[in-house]
């Protein structure tokens, strides 16, 4: 801050008679001028909410999506209600391809060989549980197997290479029905384990997103059950010939209720989720987690909490899952010991095949394309 200046005397008060008078005009103008209004302060804005990582995009479709494999990060197929089959072939854009005589059908799985090779499987009981195989982009399709027997109800089916697969269904006259086909679906096989396949009272699997039943390596598979007073997780490690039960902690006790989806990664590390689709947002236990290929279980709970219709690892990137369903998504990068949520879309269904290259399917006709960074690699 500057100090006055020191001026002659005349000068000085020269100065004085004009500070007087501009002192006097300062205090009419005060007098005059109206007293100022208090300005409130301003508020700042809410931050703006965080960009999701999913993308919607338009499916043509209405029609309740179950089924969904990614071949790669353009091309991936999905399927649903009504008979309808999707795919896209530029990660972008999608296309209904029908299937003939098929509008009754509720395709509630797919496994997609490549862009053109694809196998979906209707469920339902009896005869409405079907597979159909196209190997020219879904311009036509042909069909693979019925179930003849009236009282079976297909849930899901996989595949470890492009020959060997198998096929699950609901207990018949008091065991699961397991059918392995090594030629790429055209001919079917049952499993004659009848004790390692019997089901208790109740007991039954959910055919909510094709992934209750899971392969990984070159023999081994598992299947998920719900339904009656508790959850089991069924293992082969011979394609299906034999199997044995494990306990697996996760809410059951009710026909809604029960483990919905397994995975696993290098035949050891597995995660099952699952929960009550008819309490979606229900915070019970929806998670599990096993070390030993599915021996033992553990409880691992899974976000955000309620329920899960499906989990499934991430190929690519080492030690992630994605689960989702109608609570919403997660993601673990730990082996699922923890979690973060992704977003809280209502879903059916997940797969990737690369670290950033995954979708999301779900009620009514919901397609969502993984846009965030990479699952399971450290950002800068």
């Amino acid at each position: 801050m500057r100090t006055p200046t020191s001026f002659p005397m005349l000068a000085c008060a020269l100065a004085c008679v004009l500070a007087g008078s501009a002192a006097s005009a300062q205090q009419q103008a005060s007098q005059a001028a109206p007293t100022p209004q208090a300005v409130a302060p301003a508020v700042p804005a809410p931050p703006a909410a965080a960009p999701s990582v999913w993308q919607p995009q338009a499916s043509g479709t209405t029609a309740e999506l179950r089924g969904l494999s990614v071949v790669s990060p353009t091309v991936a197929w999905a399927s649903g209600a009504k008979g309808t089959v999707l795919r896209t072939v530029d990660g972008v854009s999608w296309k209904l391809l029908p299937v003939p005589d098929a509008a009754a059908l509720d395709f509630r799985d797919i496994h997609a060989f490549d862009e053109k090779s694809a196998i979906i499987m209707s469920a339902g009981p009896g005869t409405a549980s079907r597979l159909y195989r196209t190997d020219d982009g879904g311009a036509t399709w042909k069909l693979l197997a019925t179930n003849t027997d009236p009282k079976g109800f297909w849930d899901a089916m996989a595949f470890w290479d492009a020959n060997k697969g198998i096929l699950f269904g609901d207990p018949v006259d008091g065991r699961f029905q397991v059918l392995v086909t090594a030629d790429g679906g055209k001919t079917w096989q049952p499993s004659t384990d009848a004790a390692g396949l019997a089901a208790v009272k109740d007991e039954g699997a959910f055919a909510a997103s094709g992934t209750c039943l899971s392969v990984d390596g070159a023999d081994d598979a598992w299947f998920v059950t719900g339904g009656a007073q508790g959850s089991r997780v069924f293992h082969s490690t011979d394609k299906g010939k034999t199997w044995k039960a494990s306990p697996l902690p996760i809410l059951a006790g009710a026909p809604s209720r029960g483990g919905f989806s397994v995975a696993f990664r290098e035949g050891r590390i597995g995660l099952a989720a699952g929960g009550d689709y008819k309490e979606p947002t229900k915070a019970s236990l929806n998670g599990a987690r096993s070390e030993d290929g599915g021996a033992t279980w553990a409880p691992a709970p899974i976000l955000p909490a309620g329920y899960m219709s499906v989990v499934v690892p991430v190929p690519g990137a080492p030690h992630a899952f994605v689960a989702a369903g109608l609570a919403g998504s997660g993601v673990s990068t730990d082996d699922g010991k923890t979690w973060t949520v992704l977003d809280r879309t209502p879903v059916n269904s997940a797969a990737f095949s690369t670290p950033s290259g995954g979708w999301l399917v779900g009620p009514k006709g919901v397609v969502l394309k993984y846009v965030g960074p990479a699952l399971g690699r450290p950002q800068p």
